[in-house]
């Protein structure tokens, strides 16, 4: 279904970055109808999203693919990056979600804020035409910010877009990003990421995961990214850090859990989760309560 009217549509991947602010910046200026995607998984929102596409006064689609993603970052089929990051395979399913999209509702082409050789591994020249070609959007894919270092695409060919007011950055110098942000007057976060993948602490823990608990699903996942970790055996040990996450440990317990709780002084909560806890685990815990707790009692009690 390809859109007849005179006003093109652009669905254009959006976390609400700066590269992708600015693909969409310049897809408007050209008088394209720009509508927004971000992606929810359990390892990112799409709360800066959001946030941002109202700034720049765009529709904004959320797609949920949490658990589709999660298969994805168990066996990424390109293995990963410095941390537990599956950035090609990611990028390549975000894509194809995008396509059906595209395909479903009538826009015309799929645009992402990409940056030739930003990121060495995701986003070299090689990568770049690999996932249009694996996506299925072939020359129906453009990035307006390193576009005239690429292949003619689509859009361009059919003078939807200008290819000469498209741009030629690439590297990972983000200067002239941060340049056009300021003349075009937008505000950005900083590029400190938002993907849990990324964070080399959370990919420890993560991996430890998918070791001990291969069939591990999105509860786990969630627990995962509070309290300190331990295992005893193929026993999930988490302690509460403070309050509000003994608290959520507390929300986060299922059926089959074990949730230990100091009585008769302050301390952390541990929730244990695993098949068939056991009195080695339970002891276990509850030294871990007392080596992160202040003012234990000569009999320290517990509840379960």
């Amino acid at each position: 279904m390809v859109n007849t009217k005179n006003k093109r549509k652009a669905l254009v991947l959006f976390s609400g970055g700066l590269d992708s602010l600015l693909a969409a910046k310049l897809l408007m200026d050209q008088k394209i109808e720009v509508t927004g995607l971000s992606f929810q998984s359990y390892f990112f929102n799409t709360q800066e999203a959001e946030k941002r596409a109202k700034h720049l006064g765009i529709p904004l689609r959320k797609f949920d693919f949490s658990e589709e993603h999660l298969k994805l970052v168990k066996k990424p089929p390109r293995g990963y990056g410095k941390a537990a990051n599956p950035c090609l395979d990611c990028h390549l399913l975000m894509l194809k979600k995008a396509k059906e999209i595209m395909e479903k509702e009538g826009f015309d082409f799929v645009a992402t804020g990409e940056v030739l050789g930003e990121r060495p591994f995701s986003q070299n020249k090689k990568a770049l035409i690999i996932i249009a070609q694996e996506s299925s959007l072939d020359d129906q894919l453009l990035r307006p910010l390193s576009a005239k270092l690429l292949p003619q695409t689509r859009p361009e060919k059919e003078g939807w877009v200008d290819r000469e007011k498209l741009l030629a950055i690439q590297g990972r110098s983000r200067k002239k990003q941060i340049s056009l942000a300021k003349k075009y007057k937008l505000s950005y976060p900083q590029p400190a990421g938002g993907c849990l993948l990324c964070e080399p602490e959370f990919a420890k823990k993560l991996f430890d995961l998918f070791q001990k608990k291969p069939n591990c699903n999105g509860d786990d996942i969630v627990l995962l990214k509070l309290g300190r970790h331990f295992w005893e055996g193929k026993i999930k040990i988490v302690l509460g850090k403070n309050k509000e996450e003994n608290k959520k440990l507390e929300s986060l317990a299922k059926k089959e859990d074990l949730l230990i709780k100091p009585q008769n002084f302050p301390g952390p909560s541990a929730l244990l989760r695993g098949e068939k806890i056991r009195s080695k685990e339970i002891e276990k815990a509850e030294e871990f309560i007392l080596s992160h707790s202040k003012k234990i009692p000569p009999q320290p009690q517990f509840s379960h």
